[in-house]
């Protein structure tokens, strides 16, 4: 008999993230004035933007909704906020012999907000209830390689009419999962899928407490989880209040009380709350603070920069004829003058994107755009006649999230590149945005934000450009790409399966559902009330470390 083995993830090369940025963490952390300064029943304010949907982790794929969602609960695993690496939470033992049986034993004594204990069937109850299509949980696709997936899980032919219009699932629950006693359950994989493991640290496999069940509409106006804060109150489009759970058991536990996420109609509007002290931290500063480094002099010694596992995208509509000739793609990609944006708009805090994964992401081939991400006019105009397109351009995006300067640049980019009419389209909120996302209302090429959930080149490719994957916007679906990744996901080893995830990179060279744009650095700020400032992989505020300073 072979024996288990454990699971150990790759380290996140922090450093080499650091030297693909150009530029490491700057500013002063705040300072850790001593013990007797920092108030343990000291509360603070975020900036975040309004959630999508109601806070079930689940339905929960966007950064406004993630942040709180992570807040709350806590699952399996947990990754470093420094090095990104997976670490048991609430699992005592991972094991697996082939990556395809894996079994999991909890922590004793793990509790819900609502003083039950968190068991084996609360993750799998949760895990069925994603993936049951008819449930609409955004999340479901993170669960099909889990044995069982396509019989609790379809959707509509034409993809237009969400799962309500989708065939009846034949099951309501995966044969690959299995409780095998309160603290111990068995996934069962349709076959070897080596970074299974990897991906459990993410939001869609956090548990759920049988209220959740009992009354779902109930739970979704007080959420319930099992993670550092508890919930208090949310206002709409305002903010949403967190008090920490005392009775937390991870090792994680945050050195305040209380945590408010604030929402503003602009990222200029939090900025200017964050320099006047009335928002405590703030995770993105807007063109306007960054232009000639004003932020580091409105927020001295109380500023930061730092790359992380994160890209920008423009992503096409793929269901509108508009954008369904791929010369027209190639040739808008090819005009716009990343370099130049990068330079003029960001301070050089950004870099141009040579591919669809971040660079600090293990699994990152160099190069994989080639040409298509090189802007170049004269090969730009070409592709535009073969095209044989005269009509207007169309860019969206979100209002309140600082977008508007860099959509303009690259509509003019655009525009004095190919002379085709390019206008910046702006949507007041994320929220909304979203929704006409969802509803595949897009109609011009709107902005396309990745920030890893985990890890791994995979988390970059199959949530965004498989078929009805969770995060496919665009609608792009390619026989190529899906066998590809097939292949790629049934590899023995991680490094195997990195190099076939690279190859389905390159189908997307060559058919372009979206442009890749720049990789991600965080120019960040805080109130004079905080100390041990830092960023988490995930571009959020570490809770782990920040104190509020005594008055």
């Amino acid at each position: 008999m072979r024996r288990p083995r454990w699971i150990a993830v790759s380290v996140l090369p922090v450093a080499l993230a650091l030297t693909i940025a150009g530029c490491g963490a700057s500013g002063d952390s705040g300072g850790d004035a001593g013990s007797g300064s920092v108030d343990p029943n000291g509360a603070l304010s975020a900036f975040d933007t309004e959630p999508q949907h109601p806070l079930v982790p689940g339905n929960t794929v966007e950064t406004g909704g993630g942040k709180v969602v992570r807040a709350l609960f806590t699952g399996l695993t947990r990754y470093d906020p420094l090095t990104a690496e997976s670490t048991n939470a609430v699992a005592d033992k991972i094991e697996t012999t082939d990556s395809k049986v894996y079994t999991i034993t909890l922590k004793h004594g793990w509790k819900f907000h609502d003083g039950t204990e968190v068991k084996a069937k609360n993750f799998v109850d949760a895990w069925n209830y994603t993936a049951y299509s008819p449930n609409g949980q955004l999340a479901a696709s993170f669960f099909e390689q889990v044995q069982g997936y396509e019989d609790v899980h379809t959707s509509d032919p034409d993809g237009k009419d969400g799962p309500q219009q989708a065939p009846t699932p034949v099951a309501k629950e995966m044969s690959g999962l299995k409780v095998l006693d309160d603290y111990s359950f068995q996934v069962t994989l349709s076959s070897p899928f080596s970074v299974f493991a990897i991906k459990l640290g993410y939001s869609a496999f956090f548990p759920l407490p049988d209220s959740f069940f009992a009354d779902p509409k109930a739970f979704e106006s007080k959420p319930i989880g099992n993670g550092p804060f508890s919930f208090v109150s949310r206002k709409p489009g305002t903010e949403i209040k967190l008090t920490r759970f005392d009775g937390y058991s991870g090792q994680d536990k945050p050195k305040f009380k209380d945590l408010t996420f604030k929402m503003f109609q602009t990222n200029e509007a939090a900025y200017t709350a964050v320099v006047s002290g009335s928002l405590d931290f703030l995770d993105k500063i807007p063109p306007t603070g960054i232009a000639g480094g004003q932020y580091k002099k409105d927020l001295d010694k109380r500023n930061g920069s730092l790359p992380y596992m994160g890209n920008q995208a423009l992503m096409f509509p793929l269901y509108d004829p508009t954008y369904q000739n791929v010369d027209l793609r190639k040739a808008i990609s090819m005009a716009i003058n990343r370099d130049e944006i990068v330079n003029k708009i960001f301070e050089g805090t950004r870099v141009a994107a040579d591919g669809w994964v971040n660079p600090a992401v293990p699994g990152y081939a160099k190069g994989q755009c080639g040409e298509i991400c090189t802007f170049n006019p004269a090969k730009a105009k070409e592709s535009l006649d073969k095209s044989g397109y005269h009509g207007p351009i169309t860019l969206i995006a979100n209002a309140d999230g600082g977008h508007k300067e860099w959509m303009t640049a690259a509509c003019n980019s655009i525009k004095n590149t190919l002379g085709l009419d390019c206008t910046y389209q702006p949507i007041p909120t994320f929220g909304e945005t979203r929704t006409l996302i969802d509803d595949r209302k897009m109609t011009g090429l709107f902005r396309a934000s990745w920030i890893a959930d985990y890890p791994s080149i995979e988390n970059f490719l199959s949530q965004l450009y498989r078929t009805n994957a969770s995060s496919n916007d665009s609608t792009y679906s390619s026989p190529k790409f899906d066998g590809l990744m097939d292949q790629a996901d049934a590899a023995p080893t991680v490094e195997q399966a990195n190099k076939l995830y690279q190859q389905a990179e390159q189908v997307l060279r060559d058919d372009l559902p979206t442009i890749p744009l720049w990789n991600e650095t965080a120019q960040f700020g805080w109130s004079q009330r905080l100390g041990d400032v830092r960023l988490n992989t995930q571009k959020e505020l570490d809770l782990t470390t920040v104190t509020v300073k005594k008055k």
